[in-house]
């Protein structure tokens, strides 16, 4: 009797310091975004978001959207889900940005853009690995963030499947540099857009499973295939405080907290939409640090000017070759009498490519000298 009872409490012990030694939060995830997960110290609402990116942005009311949030010093051409990187996870593809602040718009809201402000944030309260639908072909993978208005809730998913993406909203790059962490500079202009998009197919598969959002996006075997890379699978947890996105082994946390809806709160600083187009119009091309010179700022615009060029020829280039390939496979498939007509086929299309091709460069330097005139006629009003 007396064995039994000290072998009881032996047990006990060992499941109360199991408990005790058991850190709550860190490796009992992930748990689904529309739960509050151990760790926490509450919900938030959307004044939460207010107060996080008023350092990093500013706030700007617009009519259509109510509070907007509109980032500073994103550099050259800066474009939502450009700077950082894709991994797959439990949820799909995720995007791990590279801001400190990135764990806000790009796992909730949507991006919008005003051709005097540029890109801008509209708040939302649900979460997602990434706001993006995709577009794919044997050559481009592209993603674009979806516009205001696209709503999703817990219970159905999209509320309407109805949608108008924006041609310039679509970041393409070439299907084996989709792995690259410099994916900011493979990015093909947007100049490029239209005829990229007529040789690529949509695809928006975000779905809702198991109390998750989940971005099925593009299929890994394809992404493997383009890239020559084995797709490795990363978990999602819970990060227990707001910061950067962080990969780490296998695994990935990102701080997700429930926010609730209705706020009625407003950000402390914003700019009516007047204010705004006056004052953050340029940050649309580049917005120096405080301590950047003017030289510096013309510097940065003619190196990202060459680079995007280097990009747009390399991608016109491997389109030209991709098409030679399709119609010789083409013709090896046909009897002799029917190779003259696959060949005048050809030698259309080719002929038609490489119109767009000299269209879409020239307002590449055309957009590029406007860009320029901006940062000079800036410098010269400092003097």
């Amino acid at each position: 009797m007396k064995k039994i009872i000290i072998l009881s409490a032996l047990i006990l012990l060992t499941v109360a310091a199991c408990i005790v030694y058991t850190p709550r939060g860190e490796d009992q995830g992930p748990y689904p975004y529309d739960r509050q997960a151990p760790g926490y110290s509450g919900d938030r609402d959307e004044s939460y978001f207010y107060d996080t990116l008023a350092p990093f942005g500013s706030w700007v009311q617009m009519s259509a959207y109510g509070y907007v949030w509109v980032p500073r010093n994103m550099g050259y051409r800066w474009r939502p889900y450009m700077y950082g990187r894709w991994i797959w996870t439990d949820y799909g593809w995720t995007w791990i940005s590279d801001d400190e602040w990135g764990w806000i718009p790009f796992h909730y809201g949507r991006w919008g853009w005003d051709d005097d402000i540029g890109w801008f944030w509209v708040p939302g309260t649900v979460w997602g690995p990434a706001w993006v639908f995709w577009r794919t072909s044997d050559l481009y993978f592209g993603w674009a963030p979806l516009p205001p208005g696209l709503d999703f809730d817990m219970r159905n998913g999209f509320r309407s499947r109805r949608y108008d993406i924006p041609d310039r909203f679509w970041i393409f790059v070439e299907g084996r540099d989709f792995f690259e962490r410099d994916l900011y500079r493979r990015a093909i202009p947007f100049e490029r857009n239209m005829t990229i998009i007529r040789s690529t197919v949509m695809n928006d598969r975000i779905v809702l499973r198991n109390s998750r959002v989940i971005n099925e996006g593009i299929d890994p075997l394809v992404v493997r295939r383009l890239t020559g890379q084995t797709v490795e699978r990363f978990s999602l947890r819970d990060a227990r405080q707001a910061g950067p996105d962080q990969v780490s082994g296998s695994e990935v946390r990102i701080f997700r907290p429930n926010v609730r809806t209705g706020s009625a709160s407003s950000p402390k600083e914003y700019l009516d939409s007047s204010e705004a187009r006056t004052r953050l119009g340029e940050a649309k091309i580049f917005e120096p640090g405080r301590r950047a010179s003017d030289a510096d700022a013309m510097d940065t615009i003619r190196q990202r000017h060459t680079e995007e060029v280097q990009v747009l020829e390399r991608s016109q280039t491997d389109e030209i070759r991709r098409l030679d390939q399709s119609f010789a496979e083409r013709e090896s498939r046909v009897r002799a009498t029917e190779r003259d007509k696959i060949r005048r086929e050809h030698d259309t299309a080719v002929t038609e490519l490489k119109t767009r091709h000299v269209q879409e460069k020239q307002a590449v330097t055309d957009r590029q000298k406007k860009d320029a005139e901006v940062v000079r006629s800036r410098a010269v009003r400092r003097k």
